[in-house]
């Protein structure tokens, strides 16, 4: 694995922190059982925001149309 750095002037330390999440993402991705689905494809799925019922009419519907309460 390369890393190259293209902007910037990064510590030690910082590179070693970066390096570090990589590879913790890199281990937890390669640890998941093959179809499993990915935090990313989770966090994604629209599904996941559908689970709310849409607000009963009335004067103030028109203030829970978007934000789910």
């Amino acid at each position: 694995m390369n890393i190259k750095v293209v902007r910037g002037n990064p510590t030690p330390e910082e590179l070693a922190a970066a390096l570090a999440v990589v590879r913790a993402r890199a281990a937890a991705a390669a640890a998941l059982p093959p179809g499993a689905p990915t935090p990313r494809d989770s966090w994604s799925d629209p599904s996941r925001i559908a689970t709310t019922h849409l607000p009963a009419p009335g004067p103030t519907s028109w203030t829970r149309t978007y934000w789910p309460s």
